[in-house]
């Protein structure tokens, strides 16, 4: 025997539950909703009458359509149809009967409202039972019970169940109870289970009658790991046990109603949840028991968007016996429900979590109870905090595993989100907190990724600066895309990009085959303090900005985006080679904040030195001396001037071959190459700033004044000179190198001639060479040779960067 718990939508749900319920063997009871809205459409006609709004009779008379076209559409067999029609005539004459009676005194009551909604689920069943041959339908209000307590109606389960049991016997193949509907046991006048209480009803047969299997056929595949409303990548959780579902339920899952749970449980009968128009998902099974077969160690997450805290707070409460007792007691005697409670261990502070339509009388109650106290100083005045989001996370396989809950708090700080109030029951199934509201999908998402709930482990990122550099980075993250994902289980996100005229920002992710085209298309103009803005205004869970720019502007938005939690990979080199105290701040940031600064490719393009460097020091070494090449276009100009190419021919073509900027004065002045040193030397440990640095000129002054094509017209004067003492090197088996040193802090830059036999002689073409000196390595030092250069390697630095934020290997 199964129950359905169907939600009768429309005439292709109708036609879907009699499809289910035909291929079943054994007698079956369907228990039916109303329509979909119906219930909610017909409060809303009962009040419309209530104020003497004659609008009521459109509403009215919408009602009647859609039941008639309903009928007309799944009872095909004309005599029969005609039947059903009459019945339900005579239902709905009934209730335009009652509409009228409430337009004409203009009053609805608790009573007639009851009254008025049951005819949703009493024209819904009338239509069903029609639907199968001999089926029969039994009335609700015979044998659902209610007492009423606190203005709700409570099951009378004594009662209840011994009509059950009395009525159901010798049962036809279907038989049709209309769910939600009830009656009162004194008074016998209509009453109900309230929201979800269809399948409340179907709970409380299966209970009673002992059946083996409870069924709800409903408009989702089951319990979700998260709300995928929020969450995209939340994918259905197959088995559940009773507390598991309670616990999700009462925390904003709304799956199904959590007193449908009780019955069922009461009774051990299992419960599966289905979906009527995707039958073949498997859905979700909840017992006593169920399966980890992902070895995860919750199942699911859950939130309630509309919270509001209250605190009752004050030493005059210490040692005080029986003040939550006054507490819960005076919240009772109105009907408010708590979902959450946090107690301090000094007992000064109780705080409780409602919802936000009960925060105002909860606030009056508990003010009226401890009048005398707050009057006295011994409890603060009693407010309630609004405007905030309370987060369940729930499974049985948290028990006894130590490190959730800091696993928990972890992630939430990572994030930038503050706990305002946390509960954990001795069961150890439930872990609640509350946050601002503002933060609840950062938060979902955010503890979706870190407990493996999602299938891939997520980075957002923002790429500002889509040229040479942020151009190669956007096509390499699009090659590797699928690989990451199929064997890192790693999902990059591209959820901005971003150049100086335009950005385009997207949750969903940017097509990166097309990503210039949506920058163009769909980008909104920007400027440095918008990016920051909207960025901001996304509030987007492990985020990482990605700047391949050479802008200071940008380089200005670091210390807010850390602040924010957000990640930095830069391959601009502004900010980490400014002043000591800024870099110093930007590090602290950091740190405080639980994410990454990360700059590798502001010295070597993609070679791991500033990695390697940390790394030395991390495990206690300390760092000496530095000596490094570190300009490839500079190490490019002096490999390629010879006999027959001259200083300013060599400028021009590491202009021509992209090594150069476009002004090859900016690598010309040893600026660049002082920039690295500064950070180098910092990352070493040493307190550096660029007016420390003694520079020699390989360049006069005058040829970095005036324009560029000035500068082009007369840089071939130096040609000669550069000839002769490139000549005279050659004699004595010497190169030139720019070479960058720094020696217990004191930091050098100039052109020198290195011999036959010094590590820096052999440099090919752009490439760059660091040669660290250490306390371990002394003797012989460590050198690291390779590219220096390129907006290919450069992109692959920064992404290795990205990559080392996921922490895989």
């Amino acid at each position: 025997m199964k129950f359905g718990g169907s939600s009768v939508g429309s005439a292709s749900s109708i036609l879907k539950v009699k499809e289910i319920v035909q291929g079943e063997q054994e007698p079956v009871i369907v228990v039916v909703s109303a329509m979909g809205g119906v219930t909610d459409r017909l409060l809303n006609t009962a009040r419309l009458a209530s104020l003497g709004d004659c609008a009521y009779e459109n509403e009215y008379n919408q009602l009647i359509l859609s039941h008639v076209e309903t009928v007309e559409n799944v009872i095909q067999e004309t005599n029969k149809r005609n039947e059903v029609l009459k019945e339900i005539t005579v239902l709905l004459e009934e209730l335009g009967n009652i509409l009228r009676g409430v337009f004409l005194v203009r009053d609805l009551s608790q009573k007639t409202s009851d009254i008025v909604v049951s005819y949703g689920e009493r024209l819904s069943s009338l239509i069903v039972v029609n639907v199968f041959p001999d089926a029969k339908l039994f009335d609700a209000r015979k044998f659902i019970k209610t007492i009423k307590q606190f203005k709700k109606h409570i099951v009378d389960f004594d009662t209840t169940n011994a009509l059950l049991k009395e009525m159901f016997v010798d049962l036809p193949s279907v038989s049709v109870v209309p769910g939600f509907i009830a009656s009162d046991k004194k008074t016998g006048e209509i009453s109900n289970l309230g929201r979800g209480g269809s399948d409340y009803t179907a709970s409380i047969l299966a209970s009673a009658l002992t059946t083996n299997k409870l069924e709800i056929w409903t408009d989702v595949d089951g319990f979700m790991t998260a709300d995928p409303r929020i969450i995209n990548n939340a994918y259905l959780i197959e088995e559940l046990t009773y507390l598991e579902a309670m616990e999700l339920s009462n925390f904003g899952a709304k799956v199904i109603y959590p007193p449908t749970i009780f019955p069922a449980y009461h009774s051990n009968i299992p419960i599966l949840i289905k979906n009527t128009f995707n039958p073949s998902s498997p859905g979700t099974f909840i017992s006593r028991k169920s399966e980890n077969r992902n070895g995860k160690l919750i199942k699911g997450i859950s939130s309630i968007h509309d919270t509001s805290l209250i605190t009752v707070q004050g030493l005059g409460m210490v040692g005080v016996i029986g003040v939550n007792y006054r507490i819960f007691k005076a919240l009772t005697s109105v009907g408010i429900s708590v979902f959450m409670v946090a107690q301090a261990s000094s007992e000064n502070t109780t705080s409780i979590a409602v919802k936000d339509e009960d925060a105002d009388l909860a606030v009056e109650v508990l003010q009226s109870e401890f009048k005398l106290e707050v009057a006295q100083g011994e409890i603060h005045d009693i407010k309630a905090s609004k405007g905030l989001a309370t987060v369940a996370i729930v499974g049985e396989n948290m028990k006894h595993t130590p490190g959730i809950a800091g696993k928990l708090f972890e992630t939430l700080g990572r994030s930038g989100i503050s706990v305002i109030a946390c509960a954990q029951g001795a069961s150890e199934t439930n872990i609640s907190f509350v946050i601002k509201a503002k933060y609840l999908r950062k938060a979902l998402n955010s503890i979706h990724d870190s407990f493996f709930l999602s299938e891939y482990q997520v980075l957002n990122l923002f790429v500002v600066g889509v040229g040479t550099v942020g151009g190669n980075l956007l096509e390499q993250i699009h090659g590797q895309q699928k690989k990451l994902m199929e064997k890192n289980r790693l999902k990059l996100n591209v959820v901005g990009v971003a150049n100086s005229r335009k950005m385009f920002l997207t949750r969903e992710g940017v097509d990166l085959s097309a990503y210039k085209n949506e920058l163009d298309t769909k980008g909104q103009d920007s400027s440095p303090e918008l990016l920051k803005e909207e960025i901001l205004k996304m509030n987007i869970f492990n985020s990482v900005f990605v700047d391949c720019t050479a802008n200071a502007e940008i380089a200005s938005l670091y210390g807010d985006m850390l602040s924010n939690n957000i990640s930095i990979v830069t391959a601009n080199k502004i900010a980490a080679s400014e002043s000591f105290e800024n870099y110093s701040r930007l590090k602290k940031i950091a740190r405080r904040s639980g994410v990454k600064y990360l700059f590798e490719t502001n010295v070597g393009a993609g070679l791991p030195i500033i990695n390697t460097m940390n790394a030395l020091i991390n495990s206690g070494d300390k760092i000496l001396k530095l000596q490094a090449v570190l300009s490839g276009t500079l190490n490019y100009i002096f490999n390629t001037i010879s006999k027959d190419i001259k200083l300013s021919q060599a400028i021009r073509m590491a202009k021509d071959c992209g090594f150069s900027e476009p002004d090859p004065r900016l690598d010309l002045s040893g600026m660049d190459v002082i920039r690295k040193l500064v950070i180098l030397s910092r990352e070493a440990g040493y307190e550096v700033n660029r007016e420390d640095v003694k520079q020699e000129s390989f360049i006069p002054a005058k040829y970095f004044e005036g324009s560029l094509d000035e500068f082009w017209d007369t840089i071939s004067e130096l040609d000669t000179e550069f000839e002769e003492k490139r000549k005279s090197l050659e004699q004595e088996g010497k190169k030139f190198r720019y070479v960058a040193e720094m020696d217990n802090g004191k930091c050098s830059v100039g052109l020198q001639a290195v011999e036959r036999n010094h590590p820096f002689f052999e440099l090919e073409g752009s490439n760059n060479i660091i040669m660290m000196t250490t306390e371990l390595y002394n003797e012989s030092p460590m050198i690291i040779k390779g590219y220096g250069a390129g907006a290919a390697v450069t992109a692959a630095g920064v992404f290795a960067d990205i990559i080392s934020i996921a922490n895989i290997r």
